[in-house]
């Protein structure tokens, strides 16, 4: 490693790491090195088979897309939500400021759209779990739930978000799904039960290993039309002032769609500001009251729809731009 130069080290999945030089490298693409081997591309059936991978040569070797989705690493439920394992690992939480008196280097000049809670921090995650793929759907809300359908945009379809959901109705229908398989002593740790993901939880999931605006590339125009949001996701540019079906737009390295756009979403943890320092399983504010919304959605422009945007709630609050994904720990 050159003397000034940093690096952030991702493990993306069981034993496979990425490796990202905010110099080198371009922040859309890895360098994989098998351990004690040649340089070369993991393979899903690499990352299923245990293999190990090291960052001790980077820079040395080729870049280039690392393939990880595989049948083993999806689970599906009783009602067919699908959940993607997500491996242990740390990033780099927030949205570069583009200054240079933090404790760590910017991998960016500041990024476009930005808000001024997003400050970074790095966050350590010591658990795998999984998330689920979608958004839940009216289908799914209603095969758990049953009774009225709460959305506003019911005539969208079954396989639509469904919205107008508030957190505590969405901790309503957690409690159900874990009862109707049944899945007990939720509140221990470690359990075996859905919950909403935290928010740490949900900002890796959405990066994928990316350090850029969108899991897909930097941010173009924040306040206009995005042409690396258009790939992934239904905003104020593209969605006709409506939801729409799940999994339509190109999905992250980790199988996840809708991370940026089509509905925001709940998460577990009080909204509060972030951390100076460095932090492990963190699950927000502990003296909060308002809720963590992420995602950005069909109504509203593209810098939030970003991967550190940020909004808040109350966990009464319902609206038409209001969903949520669960998560599930790793013991299915």
């Amino acid at each position: 490693m050159k003397k000034g130069q940093r690096y952030s080290v991702f493990p993306l999945c069981a034993g496979v790491l990425l490796l990202f030089s905010g110099y080198a490298l371009a922040a859309d693409r890895v360098v994989v090195i098998p351990l004690g081997g040649t340089v070369g591309n993991a393979t899903a059936a690499d990352v299923v088979q245990g293999k190990t991978f090291s960052s001790k040569a980077a820079g040395k070797g080729a870049a280039g897309t690392l393939e990880i989705r595989d049948g083993s690493t999806i689970y599906t439920n009783s009602v067919g939500m699908k959940f993607s394992l997500i491996p242990a690992g740390s990033f780099v939480m927030g949205s570069p400021d583009g200054g240079n008196t933090s404790s760590h280097y910017p991998i960016h000049s500041a990024e476009p759209g930005r808000g001024s809670d997003e400050k970074q921090h790095y966050v350590t995650l010591t658990k795998s779990y999984y998330m689920q793929t979608t958004e839940v759907t009216q289908g799914q809300w209603l095969a758990v739930m049953g009774g009225a359908n709460p959305s506003s945009f019911a005539s969208c379809g079954m396989d639509c978000p469904v919205e107008q959901v508030s957190w505590n109705d969405a901790r309503n229908f957690i409690d159900a799904l874990n009862a109707s398989e049944n899945r007990t002593s939720c509140h221990t740790t470690p359990n075996t039960c859905y919950s909403l993901p935290t928010e740490a939880q949900w900002e890796y999931a959405a990066r994928a290993g990316t350090v850029t605006a969108f899991y897909n590339g930097d941010i173009i125009n924040p306040d206009g039309d995005d042409p690396n949001l258009d790939q992934i996701g239904w905003y104020d540019q593209n969605s006709g002032s409506k939801t729409h079906p799940v999994a339509q737009k190109l999905a992250n390295s980790f199988g996840l769609y809708d991370m940026s756009g089509n509905v925001w979403e709940w998460c577990r943890d009080r909204d509060g500001a972030y951390p100076d320092d460095p932090v492990t399983d963190p699950t927000g504010d502990p003296t909060g009251s308002d809720r963590v919304i992420r995602s950005g959605g069909w109504f509203i422009n593209a810098r939030n729809a970003r991967s550190a945007g940020r909004l808040r709630g109350t966990p009464g609050a319902r609206s038409y731009f209001l969903g949520f994904r669960l998560s599930l720990h790793t013991g299915q």
